[in-house]
């Protein structure tokens, strides 16, 4: 990638040909995918605990904090209500800090196509940890990772929960989770406790003054004055 890159000199567009070939390593895996993202937290309207939590961050996975000893988060858990913003703000969460985005489909782990579930879930991990630092996206988590009855797809199930608890507990990589669930009771106690996440977000339906917020967002998008335009009662 870097051979690609610095012919004839080294520029801003470089970046694109490095960030490229991980795309295609990425791809290969065939159960993760590189998601790009062009947009900031000014962009997004709501999410003000998640903002404040992002932006008293952004330093933390800098070389100064590793020297000055601080650890790196480990992840957030978004639950919610469906289309409410949960999966933008896992974007959101690449994009301020600007760190890749992989987004691990869960769905193709248990399709079995690429090797066992268990295997197929260890290779893609590998890869995530090739990718340091990265923010790796799970959408629905409680769709793949949890306990399940016992029973042939049940015995699977648990354990991918185990593999996936004890990989949580263990990486050692700047790999920040960031989860996304519509029914978090799914969701196995020790799970959710404390040190697997470092925080647990609700996101609910807009209040009156986040659906101003994002009337303002989506106006200026489409590169009109949000002052021309009454919001409130939009």
């Amino acid at each position: 990638a870097f051979d690609k890159a610095i012919a004839p000199k080294i520029t801003e567009k470089q970046v694109d040909v490095v960030l490229e070939e991980k795309r295609q390593l990425v791809r290969k895996s065939g159960v993760l995918e590189f998601v790009p993202h062009h947009f900031s937290l000014d962009e997004i309207g709501g999410l003000e605990n998640l903002k404040e939590w992002l932006i008293k961050r952004s330093k933390v996975f800098s070389k100064a904090a590793a020297e000055f000893g601080l650890q790196p988060p480990k992840g957030v858990l978004m639950t919610g209500i469906s289309g409410c913003g949960k999966s933008l703000g896992v974007q959101a969460i690449a994009a301020h800090w600007q760190l890749p985005l992989l987004r691990l489909d869960l769905n193709l782990v248990y399709a079995g196509i690429l090797g066992s579930p268990e295997v197929t879930l260890d290779r893609a991990l590998r890869i995530a940890e090739a990718m340091e630092p990265c923010v790796l996206w799970i959408d629905e988590i409680e769709k793949g990772v949890s306990r399940s009855p016992s029973g042939s797809s049940g015995g699977v199930q648990a354990r991918i929960f185990s593999r996936f608890l004890t990989w949580m507990q263990e990486k050692e990589g700047l790999i920040f989770i960031g989860a996304t669930a519509n029914e978090i009771e799914l969701l196995a106690p020790e799970f959710l406790r404390k040190g697997r996440f470092d925080e647990i977000f609700f996101v609910d339906l807009p209040t009156e003054i986040e659906r101003v917020a994002i009337f303002r967002v989506h106006i200026q998008k489409r590169k009109h004055d949000p002052k021309e335009f009454n919001l409130m009662e939009l």
